[in-house]
């Protein structure tokens, strides 16, 4: 990896990986390259970004305590904008540099996705984006059937978040990162789609592979609960968090991070030809 790639990653790392976020280097030409002009980010190629997701930790590292930090003021999505509030620290931590955050759930005026954020996963190198067309002589006729993204160490217990894109930033040279094909045969790969897209429900999609963390019980409970029964779920019944350096936040006013409406209708699913399944969260 090139030196300043690395020094940007770890210096982003440091601001995000504590409180459960995982960061991956890409060249935006790599991520359009896949995509018809509509849905290309508008740099130069070699332009520098990075992949952002969500490890089972974040939960318990960044979901809760952002919560606890803002006393559960009304908020449009609590996991939305404690994400928000850790991507706006990126950008503090780097006020030398142009930086512009896109979250997954982000769209144009004309509900076109900004991000297409499976792709970008794919391109990173951080998680296998299975689609139909990576099953041969697939059995699902003219059902239509969205692809998903797969982590080699949490299967599908995982979420991505946006990207951090760094406009001026230019690394022609930067190596490209292939995912994991870690479900590589056809059998488990029509297991995988078919559990996505018709059983998303019982969350087995997420266990294709063993994966080193699942989401605990509590998180699976809020993830499983309406959107707008969630934070009085939070209220009753959230456990404290431990208290380890870095954990707390500064206390201020949150009602510069709700979400734009509206948001990105297919999330971290799927290209544009494609409807995705109802939300099984994230």
């Amino acid at each position: 990896m090139e030196p300043q790639v690395a020094e940007l990653k770890q210096k982003i790392e440091d601001t995000l990986c504590p409180f459960g976020f995982e960061v991956y280097p890409f060249q935006v030409a790599w991520y359009n390259a896949l995509l018809p002009p509509a849905f290309h980010l508008p740099l130069p190629g070699p332009t520098l970004a990075f992949l952002v997701l969500s490890t089972p930790a974040m939960f318990d590292r960044a979901l809760k305590p952002f919560l606890q930090s803002c006393h559960l003021q009304p908020l449009t999505d609590p996991v939305d904008q404690c994400v928000a509030y850790h991507l706006s620290r990126v950008k503090e931590s780097l006020p030398e540099l142009q930086i512009e955050v896109i979250a997954d759930y982000e769209v144009h005026p004309n509900r076109r996705p900004k991000i297409l954020a499976q792709t970008a996963a794919h391109v990173a190198g951080a998680a296998y984006y299975y689609q139909r067309q990576d099953v041969e002589a697939d059995p699902w006729g003219t059902q239509r059937i969205s692809g998903v993204c797969i982590h080699p160490r949490f299967g599908g217990w995982f979420a991505i978040r946006g990207v951090v894109l760094l406009p001026g930033i230019e690394v022609p040279d930067l190596p490209p990162r292939k995912p994991l094909d870690c479900v590589p045969s056809r059998a488990d790969r029509i297991t995988l789609l078919e559990r996505f897209n018709f059983h998303w429900r019982d969350w087995t999609y997420r266990d294709v592979v063993t994966p080193q963390e699942r989401y605990s019980e509590e998180q699976k409970a809020y993830f499983s609960t309406p959107p707008a029964q969630r934070l009085a779920l939070l209220g009753l019944g959230l456990a404290q968090p431990s208290e380890e350096p870095g954990s707390t936040f500064p206390e201020r006013h949150f009602t510069t991070l709700i979400p734009k409406k509206p948001q990105n209708p297919s999330r971290a699913w799927l290209g544009p030809q494609v409807s995705p399944p109802a939300s099984p969260g994230p």
